[in-house]
This record gives C-alpha cells, structure tokens and sequence, in this order.
C-alpha cells in the first residue's frame, strides 16, 4: 500500500519512528540500529515501508533501503518467522551478508543472531534458496538469455544472493556485465552489485 514515506523526522522511539508528512503522523516501527542511523530530528527523511495487516493489528515498518525492506518481506514469508522477529534479525545481519549466509547454507553465521536456534536457521535455508530457485525459473520466459559475461564461481554465487534479495538474473547480468568482477570475492561483488542496482 505505501511503498515509502518521505517527511519530517519528528520523534525517535525505542522500536519505532514517527514522520510526518502533509499534517499526517506516522509510527513506522523499525530495527533499533535503523531507528538510529534515521537521521536527525527535525530532518527530511525517506523511509521504505511494509504495511503489515493482521487480524488485530495492522503496522507501519520502516527500512533505510529497498534491499532491507526485501529482505525484510523475504523472512516473514518463512514460517514461524513474524516482523518483530524479522526486525531482530535485520538489526544483527546485513541484507548481503544474510543472503551469502543463505546461498552458502552457512548455518553457523546464522545462528549466531539472537533468537535463531539450528531449526529455524535450516527453515529458513530450506524456504528462501526454494523461492530463489523459483525466480530463476521464472525470469527465463520467451526470449534468449545470452550470459553478458564469463560467470566464474563467485559471480555465480554473488548472483544466487542478489536473487534472493528479489532482483532477477536478468537485471543482475545487466548491472554486473560492464564491471571488472572476476577477480574479486563473492562479498565484493555483491557489494557492488547492490550498489549499481540501488541507483534507481
């Protein structure tokens, strides 16, 4: 319903922000160390949103960038893994290295985060390299996918968790196709690769 909200930074609580914008306040709830780095009271801020409905509450969420709001929706699509959960984990891992973490099945990386037992942790794994797959199959529709570029081990791997942040292989090729990537670690390349298709 709200895809971002872009207003006055006008109160930092301890889960949540308030913004406001044309007279309207709104309480997005957020990841503490998000809350933090918002910005300063008083400032205009853009804070990507999630709107959250269930049958006794419906919620505002607040993320700094498209990737966190993605990766965000990526894990209250898992079971047994609700917002407040999906927060404490988006407040201990970045969005490229969660992704790694799951493309990799580096279950010790991942239990690690607060609240994430051994059973979760391979939930989780299972569920988001299984949709990943899906997005595979589904952007190869009707036309030639020619590679842009000679794909050695880490771009392949960097491009699986691109996708499992939600972009597809298409656009990933398309961004990484120019670049001078084949020496560079898997983290690296996702870094950049996250950097080029943030632009927009």
């Amino acid at each position: 319903m709200f895809a971002y909200i872009k207003g006055t930074l006008e109160m930092k609580l301890n889960d949540s922000v308030i913004v406001e914008t044309n007279g309207v306040g709104y309480k997005i709830f957020m990841a503490q160390n998000a809350i933090e780095k918002a910005g300063n009271i008083g400032e205009i801020v853009k804070i990507h949103t999630h709107y959250h409905v269930r049958e006794d509450n419906i919620s505002l969420y607040g993320f700094l960038s498209s990737e966190e709001l993605m990766m965000f929706e990526l894990l209250i699509s898992v079971s047994g893994i609700g917002a407040k959960s999906a927060l404490t984990i988006l407040a201990n891992i970045e969005p490229h290295n969660f992704a790694l973490a799951i493309i990799t099945n580096d279950e010790a990386r991942l239990t690690k985060i607060p609240g994430l037992g051994k059973k979760t942790v391979a939930r989780l794994i299972i569920e988001l390299r299984d949709k990943m797959k899906k997005i595979d199959i589904d952007e190869v529709v009707g036309e030639e996918n020619a590679p842009v570029f000679e794909a050695n081990d880490n771009i392949q791997e960097a491009i699986s968790a691109l996708q499992v942040l939600g972009y597809n292989k298409k656009e990933i090729e398309k961004a990484l196709g120019k670049e001078n990537i084949a020496s560079l670690s898997v983290e690296d390349i996702i870094r950049k690769g996250l950097t080029i298709l943030s632009r927009d």
